[in-house]
């Protein structure tokens, strides 16, 4: 027989604010968090509301340091760090913000780096199926066209 633990509301809301200090969350995560505990909406709401008045979600506050940890650590591009942020439902006004925090110059440095790591890495020999391999990847890495291109063309220009 599996029997489910049954928990206070006051005990829920001492875990999820443990879940929440340890990383910053955003809204969708901490409601499928509360899933688990089958909660009445009434509690869920109290539970959200006291989250949200004590600082421990922040939605500002998590879009903008998942901006920064996924460039900095994954290199990710702006499209992909905005459609992540999209799929976690975060308000377009908190994307705008969150993108500020990635500065130009390290963008910029940043995408010509990982094409220049990634050309030594391919094989290819024949020219145009090397250039689409790159452009390919970075466009997987959520880089913007225009951003690519441009780089290709340097890096291209400087192997030639």
């Amino acid at each position: 027989m599996n029997k489910k633990k049954v928990f206070t509301v006051d005990e829920i809301k001492k875990k999820l604010e443990y879940y929440c200090v340890y990383q910053d969350r955003c809204h969708k995560e901490v409601e499928q968090k509360m899933r688990e505990y089958s909660l009445i909406p009434e509690g869920k709401e109290l539970i959200l509301l006291h989250l949200m008045q004590h600082n421990f979600l922040n939605e500002e506050r998590f879009a903008k340091s998942f901006a920064r940890g996924k460039f900095r650590i994954k290199k990710w591009g702006k499209q992909r760090i905005v459609r992540a942020l999209k799929y976690k439902e975060i308000s377009t006004y908190n994307i705008k913000t969150a993108l500020k925090e990635i500065d130009d110059d390290d963008y910029l440095q940043t995408i010509f780096t990982i094409s220049e790591r990634r050309n030594e890495i391919i094989k290819e020999t024949y020219i145009h199926k090397r250039k689409k391999k790159l452009i390919d990847y970075l466009f997987r890495k959520g880089y913007e066209a225009d951003l690519i291109y441009k780089t290709i063309h340097e890096i291209v220009k400087q192997n030639s």
